[in-house]
């Protein structure tokens, strides 16, 4: 899990919710990898769609657009 910073946090507040508390995102690393469905908690990444563990910093984190795509949560781990 990725406590945000001000920085993303203040960003992602200003979204809409996927649904209730969370937003789903597409987060881009300043390497070129981008990970399409990230799930946002009170600003925390909470998790990626295909990883037990986020795989990634925040320091690493160039850009975060709410997406709000879809999946089962639950059925990932």
């Amino acid at each position: 899990m990725i406590k945000l910073s001000e920085k993303w946090a203040r960003r992602l507040a200003a979204e809409p919710e996927t649904g209730m508390g969370y937003q789903v995102v597409t987060v881009a690393l300043t390497d070129g990898r981008r990970f399409n469905q990230v799930v946002v908690v009170d600003g925390q990444i909470t998790q990626v769609h295909g990883f037990a563990q986020v795989p990634f910093e925040e320091s690493q984190i160039s850009e975060v657009v709410v997406t709000h795509d879809k999946w089962d949560f639950g059925a990932d781990h």
